[in-house]
């Protein structure tokens, strides 16, 4: 039997939000790989899977979660961090590795893959989807996502406040991921934009220090990195005016 990395979606933070399946690759696999920052704290992911699984059966890899600016040094962190999960991968041969949300949006886990499928040709794939904190702030905040034929737009606001105000100009709901430092910059966009008063933004969801707030009481006081905002579309029409 061929070497098997399953990167397995965790969801936002809520234990109680990991899938059926999810559960089962966690527990099938040999080892269960977290990735933590060099700082060595515990991130949602592993506080998450050891709902499920013991904590021997856990490794933590260091990856540079928060190195944006230097490439060499990201680069130097991803690659040990492969060498690492590819050396599990030989030994054990079946890894789990478990990413917050989903491990095909925005997750350290699509590097890790490429990484892999070099050291270990021949090796499997495979992804466990995960639900994703803009579903989870949705179902928390009553914001609906889509109705109709209304496009949804999701932004990294890591790729600058201009990006968001570009989508905050068109007809369908945005939603902003990793907004918490500008979150001046996305209040203004959102001013601007006309689209503040029903906007939402949370943080930490489904945790003890969960906040859901209306995008209209955004100040400059800092959020947490993660913070995630939905824009709703604007909606007029009564019931199914957008079908």
């Amino acid at each position: 039997m061929s070497n098997t990395l399953v990167g397995v979606g965790v969801g936002p933070g809520d234990p109680e939000l990991v899938t059926v399946k999810g559960v089962n690759a966690l527990r099938a696999a040999a080892v269960v790989v977290v990735p933590v920052m060099d700082t060595g704290e515990r991130g949602r992911a592993e506080a998450t899977v050891l709902h499920y699984v013991p904590e021997d059966k856990v490794v933590r890899v260091v990856f540079a979660l928060n190195e944006r600016t230097d490439r060499q040094r990201r680069e130097a962190a991803w690659d040990a961090a492969g060498e690492r999960v590819a050396e599990l991968l030989r030994e054990h041969g079946s890894v789990a590795f478990a990413t917050i949300g989903d491990p095909n949006v925005y997750s350290t886990f699509t590097y890790l893959a490429q990484t892999i499928a070099e050291l270990v040709p021949g090796a499997g794939i495979e992804t466990v989807p995960g639900i994703t904190a803009m579903q989870d702030l949705a179902a928390r905040s009553g914001a609906v996502l889509t109705e109709g034929t209304e496009p949804l737009t999701l932004v990294p606001v890591t790729a600058g406040a201009a990006v968001l105000k570009d989508a905050l100009a068109g007809p369908g709901t945005v939603v902003a991921y990793k907004f918490g430092r500008l979150a001046p910059e996305v209040a203004a966009a959102l001013r601007e934009t006309g689209r503040i008063e029903d906007a939402v933004w949370g943080s930490a969801l489904g945790l003890p220090e969960e906040s859901i707030r209306s995008a209209a009481e955004l100040d400059e006081t800092p959020l947490p990195y993660l913070s995630t905002l939905i824009a709703p579309a604007r909606r007029e029409g009564g019931r199914g005016g957008k079908l």
